[in-house]
């Protein structure tokens, strides 16, 4: 039920907001699961890349995806994500826990601000500035088990020179792709300490979150945008402080 409860929940902040559902993955894993921190953080990408490749899909048929801007984000992106998998083999899972409730923070700055909604399209594309940016949300991914969907809009819009109708359908293939390879990454490197997933979960978070991405669509007809992304900002900041405070002090 807790996953059901999680899923839901994730789906429905993806949908109605286009980026943020991701960072709550984590803690539904954590802490209405149960799962130990390093299979959450990998489940997490695990989820977060199969919901996104999903959502994908209709901004695919309404060609509403620059392809270019997917491979020019996306491969520096992966090979981001790999090194922060890698690089967390390092460090133990309070550290990782402490950049999550550092990113969170960031993430509800930038959800109060609203800071995605008024980028406007740059006047040109600025390729070594978006490559070093895919290459450093990858490793944030990879670190952290988080898309980065509010770090990677704005780059698109900003760096990229796209319009914010055509950042959101590229954006969902970049973290799908990010999150995949972590994904594989972390699977390899938690199979050999010995460590189970737990698959059942997984799904059941997949197909919730398909769901409640569904309903989120409803949802944001009647409420808008700036007003659910004010009320998420609080939501995160709540959401890292009892991080902080259950996991970290």
């Amino acid at each position: 039920m807790q996953a059901i409860i999680g899923a839901l929940l994730i789906g429905l902040v993806l949908s109605m907001l286009g980026s943020g559902g991701s960072i709550l993955t984590v803690p539904v894993l954590l802490y209405l699961i149960g799962m130990q921190p390093e299979l959450a953080i990998a489940s997490s990408l695990c989820i977060v890349g199969a919901i996104s490749v999903v959502s994908s899909i209709g901004f695919i048929k309404q060609k509403k995806v620059s392809w270019p801007h997917v491979f020019l984000f996306g491969l520096p992106g992966m090979a981001g994500t790999y090194i922060g998998a890698w690089a967390s083999t390092f460090f133990n899972s309070d550290i990782q826990l402490k950049v999550f409730v550092v990113l969170m923070l960031v993430g509800a700055v930038m959800m109060w601000r609203n800071q995605s909604g008024r980028c406007k399209a740059g006047t040109k594309l600025n390729i070594v500035k978006i490559l070093t940016q895919g290459l450093a949300v990858g490793v944030v991914t990879g670190f952290v088990g988080v898309g980065g969907g509010f770090l990677i809009v704005p780059a698109l819009v900003l760096l990229g020179g796209i319009e914010m109708w055509l950042a959101i359908g590229t954006s969902l293939l970049i973290i799908s792709m990010n999150s995949l390879i972590g994904f594989v990454k972390y699977y390899s490197l938690l199979s050999d300490k010995g460590l189970q997933f737990d698959w059942s979960v997984i799904g059941i978070m997949i197909a919730g979150g398909l769901v409640g991405s569904m309903a989120g669509q409803w949802v944001s007809q009647y409420v808008p945008k700036a007003i659910l992304q004010k009320v998420f900002a609080v939501f995160l900041v709540l959401m890292a402080i009892f991080i902080f405070i259950k996991s970290v002090i």
